[in-house]
């Protein structure tokens, strides 16, 4: 079950969220290779945000799930997600951070 989670500093109060939540669990489900009714979404607005020293548009995310996570799929939730983020919230790429958790990889690493 994957979860996407967004914190940003941008204020989303009065902002059409809908179609952001569908157009995530969309890209995460068919990026991550899960059914959308088992991905979530979270979108937090409003966050402290200090990114470079100032508080300008920024973004933090975190994806995890259990498997479907490699080297590509990784590239491809950071390029979708951040596309989407600028689309949407006007947030530059370039100040947007993506963390990606495979739990499965968590508990094989802990039975070495």
């Amino acid at each position: 079950m994957p979860c996407l989670d967004i914190s940003t500093n941008v204020n989303l109060d009065g902002v059409d969220v809908d179609s952001f939540f569908k157009e995530a669990t969309t890209a995460v489900a068919n990026i991550i290779g899960k059914p959308e009714k088992y991905v979530m979404v979270v979108l937090k607005g409003s966050a402290n945000i200090h990114f470079g020293g100032n508080k300008e548009p920024a973004a933090f995310a975190e994806v995890v799930s259990m498997g479907g996570i490699n080297s590509e799929v990784k590239k491809q939730l950071i390029s979708s997600i951040g596309s989407m983020m600028e689309a949407n919230f006007s947030i530059p790429r370039t100040r947007f951070f993506l963390k990606v958790f495979d739990t499965t990889l968590a508990k094989k690493l802990s039975k070495i």
